[in-house]
């Protein structure tokens, strides 16, 4: 009857309107830099944060690339190094975005992003990553999320502040 298909078809459409594809802001940050970016892209978006924490936090003498074994050093010279990371990783399931924010360390992202790559499927999502650094650029670490995660990441940038975040929302969108 029509009225029955009339109803069905509101509610298809009432349906579609209220599932919402949200946005995943995964970052790792030990200074607190990339948080900040992070938390400017949730705000911006409205997306989820998940704050990616080693199972042994980094201290000052872990990162100080000045020593030859710092657990940085052997980390980041280690190809095969993958830092475990604190509790479970979301489900990434309700999400259509997810963006990946890390510092760069030695030119790349830090060994444990490659252990959060590794244990997330992505398939179906779109994917964007952005780094904070004090001075490297991202082209290296774009060319190890494209091997990671496949070659429709979208292009990462180094962000700094509001003005960076804006520019680098509106290039991936």
């Amino acid at each position: 009857n029509a009225t029955c298909r009339k109803a069905l078809c509101e509610f298809i459409q009432f349906k579609k309107k209220s599932i919402k594809f949200h946005k995943l802001i995964l970052y790792f940050s030990n200074t607190g830099n990339t948080e900040r970016i992070a938390k400017l892209i949730a705000n911006r978006t409205g997306g989820d944060l998940y704050h990616i924490l080693p199972e042994i936090p980094y201290t000052s003498k872990d990162l100080d690339w000045n020593i030859p074994n710092s657990r940085a050093n052997l980390e980041q010279n280690d190809q095969a190094s993958r830092p475990p990371y604190q509790g479970q990783l979301p489900d990434l399931g309700k999400y259509d975005t997810i963006i990946i924010g890390h510092p760069i360390w030695w030119g790349v992202p830090p060994r444990i992003i490659y252990t959060v790559i590794d244990d997330l499927n992505f398939s179906g999502k779109q994917v964007a990553t952005y780094a904070t650094s004090g001075g490297s650029t991202y082209s290296q670490s774009q060319d190890v999320m494209d091997a990671l995660i496949g070659k429709g990441v979208k292009r990462g940038q180094v962000l700094s502040g509001a003005a960076s975040v804006d520019n680098w929302l509106k290039m991936i969108n």
